[in-house]
């Protein structure tokens, strides 16, 4: 059984979030995806707001997709939000009942190395990165920070980069919706209309929450 993890700060989640896990998830046949809303992430510098609130606007965003669960295993732990914690987690949970996928966007996975212990994830999971708008295919020529480039290989058949030790990583491209939590944000303090860009739930979770005026 193939497990999708989908973290991110979700402020808010919005359609491009939800359609990428859903391409993903039907492009790398994994049964379940999780969504895992961070508490405090480390390198996020703009407001982000009260983990609570975004774990219930994901809630609320997925609850009609049988393939999509939420995870508040982030929010209960203390400390900053680091995803090796959280993936070391997952594995002793499953306890190899499940083969783990980490998803990410391309953005973020070219700014890894700043991440904690990021050669220590490349070794015990997975990876699933997926295009982002702005982002040109030539920052795919050479996708692995200098640390551990040399350790994986290329195979064409299966269009995934393996290492030997039998964890992969995929480069998945999908429909780009030039949607992001920065623009809706921007729009509610500006006033303007965020509606079609996030689930009607959400749209109301934030309109009755009075959130990012």
């Amino acid at each position: 059984m193939r497990l999708g993890i989908l973290g991110g700060t979700f402020n808010p989640i919005h359609y491009g979030h939800l359609r990428a896990a859903e391409e993903i998830r039907e492009g790398l046949n994994l049964a379940k995806i999780i969504f895992i809303p961070s508490a405090y992430p480390p390198h996020k510098k703009e407001e982000v707001i009260n983990p609570l609130k975004r774990f219930s606007m994901v809630n609320l965003a997925i609850k009609e997709n049988p393939f999509f669960s939420v995870s508040d295993i982030e929010l209960v732990r203390e400390g900053k939000s680091y995803t090796i914690e959280t993936i070391k987690y997952l594995i002793r949970k499953y306890d190899k009942k499940m083969e783990i996928f980490f998803i990410l966007g391309i953005d973020a996975f070219l700014e890894i190395e700043a991440w904690k212990d990021y050669r220590t994830l490349f070794s015990i999971t997975n990876f699933i990165v997926i295009s982002r708008p702005g982002y040109e295919q030539r920052t795919m020529d050479n996708p692995f920070p200098p640390g551990v480039s040399h350790e994986f290989s290329y195979d064409p058949k299966k269009k995934r980069y393996f290492r030997k030790d039998g964890f992969d990583t995929y480069f998945q491209e999908i429909t780009l919706l030039d949607i992001s939590s920065r623009k809706i944000r921007r729009y509610v303090r500006e006033g303007k209309s965020i509606k079609y860009l996030l689930p009607e739930n959400v749209m109301e979770y934030i309109r009755t929450h009075k959130l990012y005026r």
